[in-house]
């Protein structure tokens, strides 16, 4: 095809604008997502912090998972978290009896975050853990990242992700004791201070 040039400036003209999702608040919280260990069990402990973004800025929209095993070391083997009536359809929420290590949070406007648990037990050399997926705005793929708890100190020379990592960057994956088992956790994406983050392949 021949180009006529009629002397005209060529006109472009805009293309709409796409905003990335999904849209995390909704269909995927769920009543008491946080609150994964059972009602009243003794030896539940608090995880909490905030998600702050490259600039250090609290992210408002943020989205975790967590997982978890029980206190034993053993992966919980129990239905999902998320209950549904079989007649209905709606939410039953957890039984509350049964651990099934599993969570879902959404941040608040402030980018915080808080998760009741138990405490997890080791799974062969690695030391205790819980396992992290965050989902952001501005994130094509979620992250992956662990947690792990100060009281297992002598396992961290020997776990396969800690023993491999210099001590400041082995740092942003033990959370900090916070006393009355409650622990803080904060997730930065970005910057001097960012959390080690782990690739599967």
């Amino acid at each position: 095809m021949t180009k006529i040039d009629t002397g005209a400036p060529e006109r472009v003209l805009p293309t709409p604008s796409h905003t990335v999702g999904p849209f995390y608040g909704y269909a995927l919280p769920f009543p008491g997502g946080e609150d994964i260990a059972p009602a009243g069990h003794p030896r539940t402990i608090t995880l909490q912090g905030h998600v702050y973004d490259g600039e250090g800025e609290p992210l408002p929209d943020a989205f975790l998972e967590l997982w978890g095993p029980d206190p034993d070391g053993n992966l919980p083997r129990v239905d999902g978290s998320m209950r549904r009536d079989p007649a209905s359809g709606g939410f039953l929420g957890r039984n509350g009896v049964e651990f099934t290590g599993f969570g879902r949070i959404q941040v608040d406007a402030n980018g915080h975050w808080a998760a009741r648990t138990l405490r997890p037990g080791a799974r062969g050399q690695s030391a205790p853990y819980i396992s992290v997926c965050l989902f952001a705005r501005g994130l094509l793929v979620h992250l992956f990242t662990r947690i792990y708890l100060p009281g297992s100190n002598a396992a961290w020379s020997t776990d396969p992700l800690l023993s491999r990592l210099d001590e400041k960057r082995r740092g942003t994956l033990i959370a900090d004791d916070e006393g009355n088992s409650t622990y803080r956790f904060d997730i930065r994406l970005q910057g001097e201070d960012e959390t080690v983050f782990l690739e599967f392949t």
